[in-house]
């Protein structure tokens, strides 16, 4: 009997959770350009994913027609080219060449997001995913920001 009630119990959570979810589809925004937030992330034991990233989005007509998308570490400097490197030098071609293609990765999503208008829509990259979660987690913050 017990097993019963935990089973119905958890079911009735799960139930009234996914209506909460109805996704940013669902939802309409007004027109504009609007900023987000990723929250920061500490990153896994050997410092990957850490830092955090910002989106700027514009909207038009419940779309997103231009987004822009950097990462950042959690100190504020901005992944870029030297994103990698250490003391400015290229230490570990391997963990460089790994940070580079999370830095690519970002770009492809600001262009894989144009014409949608729920992050959910765009695919992970293979090797950049801590920034896919980032990217998710900004552009949510900026839509929420531009819901009517």
């Amino acid at each position: 009997m017990r097993k019963i009630l935990a089973a119905v119990a958890c079911a009735l959570m799960l139930g009234t959770a996914l209506c909460g979810c109805g996704g940013s589809a669902n939802r309409s925004y007004k027109d504009g350009t609007y900023t987000g937030k990723s929250a920061v992330y500490s990153g896994d034991e050997e410092g990957n994913g850490n830092g955090y990233g910002e989106v700027t989005i514009t909207v038009q007509d419940n779309k997103i027609t231009a987004c822009e998308f950097k990462t950042y570490e959690e100190n504020g400097t901005l992944k870029d080219d030297a994103y990698g490197k250490i003391d400015g030098e290229i230490k570990n071609q391997d963990y460089y060449n790994k940070a580079q293609k999370a830095i690519k990765g970002s770009e492809e999503y600001a262009k894989a997001i144009i014409g949608k208008s729920d992050p959910g829509e765009v695919d992970s990259i293979s090797g950049a995913t801590y920034s896919y979660n980032q990217f998710t987690d900004a552009v949510l913050d900026a839509l929420d920001k531009a819901a009517e």
